[in-house]
């Protein structure tokens, strides 16, 4: 299998389908080398029907995962060490992230780079709605460490990361908040020496449902790992 696309959901029976069949058309060329690992914490979430009305006769092959534990980031990693891909896509169920780019990362991946990075402020980059706060600090984080730390990244608190499976043989996931397990791999994956890059994306505020966000209690977790990250430019060291 070329492509695993992970999706942690909670409650989004309204914009599973329409999520999927985004996703559907951005890949066609390799539908047949694709699965979605749809994962769930709990057997009463209101995407599972949905999902499971569609499996028979989606184009791309559909697998239902079980999180062990509760939560976003416990999902994610879930998704990301069970895959048996080549390359691991991270997305979220909300109908936010610009899949209009994916083969474009994709192709940057197969070029050699371990790690892309779906980029909202870089050059071509567009981030639409959402709390100002949330996009002030997130902006700020991404455009600040890039400068300092020389990261080739504009954007890594986005979520939206192609990763090459492999990786993961050499990086441990110690993230247990939340979203900030992005950033964590993708600044041990760098400091490891693993090839990062980004290409640019839109970003738009979901439409339908309830963020799961949680900017005061995620904030001192990614302050954590933009601090390992931030020497980087004077003296690089994995992380492992």
């Amino acid at each position: 299998m070329k492509l695993t696309i992970v999706i942690p959901v909670y409650n989004e029976g309204g914009n599973i389908r329409q999520n999927l069949d985004n996703i559907s058309a951005a890949i066609l060329p390799i539908k047949d080398e694709t699965e979605i690992a749809i994962v769930y914490d709990f057997e009463e979430d209101n995407t599972l029907p949905i999902v499971k009305s569609m499996m028979n006769a989606f184009p791309v092959h559909i697998r239902l995962q079980k999180n062990p534990q509760k939560g976003v980031c416990s999902a994610i990693k879930e998704g990301l060490l069970a895959a048996e891909s080549t390359f691991v896509l991270v997305t979220m169920a909300d109908m936010s992230d610009d899949y209009g780019k994916l083969p474009q990362m994709l192709k940057k991946a197969e070029e050699g780079y371990d790690v892309v990075c779906g980029s909202r402020y870089m050059k071509g980059g567009h981030q639409y709605g959402g709390p100002l706060l949330k996009k002030f600090i997130s902006s700020t984080a991404g455009r600040s460490l890039h400068l300092l730390s020389g990261i080739p990244t504009h954007d890594i608190t986005n979520s939206y990361k192609l990763y090459r499976k492999s990786i993961f043989k050499s990086i441990t996931i110690e993230s247990v908040g939340g979203f900030e397990i992005g950033l964590e791999i993708t600044a041990k994956a760098y400091l490891a020496g693993y090839k990062v890059t980004e290409v640019p994306c839109s970003w738009w505020d979901r439409s339908n449902g309830e963020s799961r966000f949680q900017l005061k209690k995620w904030l001192p977790l990614y302050l954590h790992w933009y601090l390992k990250v931030l020497p980087a430019r004077f003296m690089k060291k994995g992380l492992k």
